[in-house]
């Protein structure tokens, strides 16, 4: 992902507090909380209020996560997490993500996702209409 990244770039955004237990020795928020934070973001995908993503007996389950941290996160306040759609398999979509604390972006990743059907635990595709979701939320192309 580019370097200078905006909230702005990211059509569905979620919110999250920082709390006092998420901070290490050194006072900043740990490394383990921005995984959790990015989670944040898949779960108003998949369950929020861009439209619920999940179909009677599919669920889904994070296949893969990439993050790099950007700088320093501190307590206390709180973080816009932004989430857009890179690219739509046949059952998997890859996500980008970031984390800003105000105008700043502390944190970004590639996440992908995949949906699993409920009964034999394996990869289901997507219907046409989470499909269509989907895309309403793709990255726009440079």
């Amino acid at each position: 992902m580019p370097d200078d990244l905006a909230i702005t770039d990211f059509p569905l955004r979620a919110h999250d507090k920082l709390r006092y237990g998420d901070t290490d020795r050194q006072g900043h928020v740990n490394n383990a909380v921005f995984s959790s934070l990015l989670e944040t973001g898949r779960v108003e995908l998949i369950y929020g209020q861009a439209g619920r993503l999940v179909e009677p007996g599919a669920s889904f389950v994070l296949a893969r996560l990439e993050l790099d941290f950007r700088a320093e996160l501190l307590w206390p306040g709180e973080v816009e997490i932004g989430t857009r759609v890179a690219s739509i398999g046949r059952s998997s979509v890859r996500l980008e993500q970031a984390i800003f604390q105000g105008e700043r972006c502390v944190a970004s990743g590639v996440s992908v996702i995949v949906q699993t059907d409920e009964a034999t635990r394996k990869a289901r595709p997507f219907s046409e209409a989470v499909r269509e979701q989907l895309a309403q939320l793709v990255a726009p192309t440079s």
